[in-house]
């Protein structure tokens, strides 16, 4: 199986103002595809999807970007652009883990994680999830879920709390795509939502069946349109590659939306013959 697993970004219809914006910031970035309600993009390389959905979901610090850079100048310099009309969670500053880091809240609502990278490590743009209220404690879990989910997968990098086993940070990577996981203590007014969710392209029907299957299970929840929840209360889009092509047919694409909008999980074969 070869699938891509990339970040999907609910918008208020500011998709393709926030792509524009955010490839405008990073190297290597460009807006690949944009129709009123999709908007495909690559930040240094990595795709994303900005979906024009409307005002019912808003983003959280459950799951940001984190970014990394190689000198201090240049963290400093995306952190002033993403920082125009956003808000500090963490100030920019010398931490203890790091010569320099902080969280912000973008004009969009999407968070960042931004840090200067450790000399022996590659400048990296990732998801980080956080663990929180009742979810925490849960982030070995989930990972452990993960990479036996999706086959090609893998810890990195696991850094306890001292004297527990909750998770301080941890790096992981699902079919090569990377990840970060942490465990957030205390109370937070925050958690996983559809705002951020976690879009896997499938080849065929077998491989939505079982990545369905098991990320619904032990407590996951089905939605619509492809759509689920893990048991950890993640979103999920698991979705049929040509889906793209379906939806932009002239001729089709209006009844390969109606088909999608009655399923939960989607069936290549009903969408085909749509």
């Amino acid at each position: 199986m070869t699938n891509q697993i990339y970040p999907c970004l609910w918008f208020d219809g500011q998709a393709e103002a926030a792509a524009n914006f955010y490839c405008s910031i990073f190297k290597n970035s460009k807006v690949t595809m944009a129709s009123p309600m999709v908007v495909n993009f690559e930040l240094d390389g990595k795709k994303f999807m900005g979906l024009n959905g409307g005002p019912m979901f808003k983003f959280t610090p459950a799951i940001s970007i984190f970014a990394t850079f190689e000198t201090i100048e240049e963290t400093n310099e995306v952190w002033d652009k993403l920082f125009e009309g956003g808000k500090a969670l963490m100030p920019i500053n010398k931490y203890d883990w790091s010569e320099q880091y902080g969280w912000l809240q973008d004009k969009f609502g999407l968070t960042w994680q931004i840090s200067v990278v450790n000399p022996s490590a590659t400048p990296q743009i990732k998801p980080s999830m956080l663990f929180v209220n009742e979810k925490f404690g849960k982030a070995q879990e989930a990972i452990n879920l993960y990479t036996s989910i999706f086959e090609d997968s893998a810890i990195d990098l696991l850094v306890p709390y001292p004297e527990t086993n909750n998770v301080m940070y941890a790096e992981f990577n699902l079919k090569k795509h990377d990840f970060i996981a942490m465990d957030g203590p205390g109370n937070h007014a925050y958690t996983f939502n559809e705002a951020f969710s976690l879009v896997v392209d499938c080849q065929n029907q077998e491989e939505i069946d079982t990545y369905w299957n098991q990320l619904t299970s032990d407590g996951g929840q089905e939605s619509q349109c492809g759509w689920l929840k893990d048991k950890f209360g993640v979103s999920w889009q698991i979705i049929p590659t040509i889906i793209g092509s379906l939806m932009s047919n002239p001729e089709k694409g209006q009844k390969v939306m109606q088909a999608i909008m009655q399923m939960k999980k989607l069936d290549i074969e009903k969408l085909i013959n749509a």
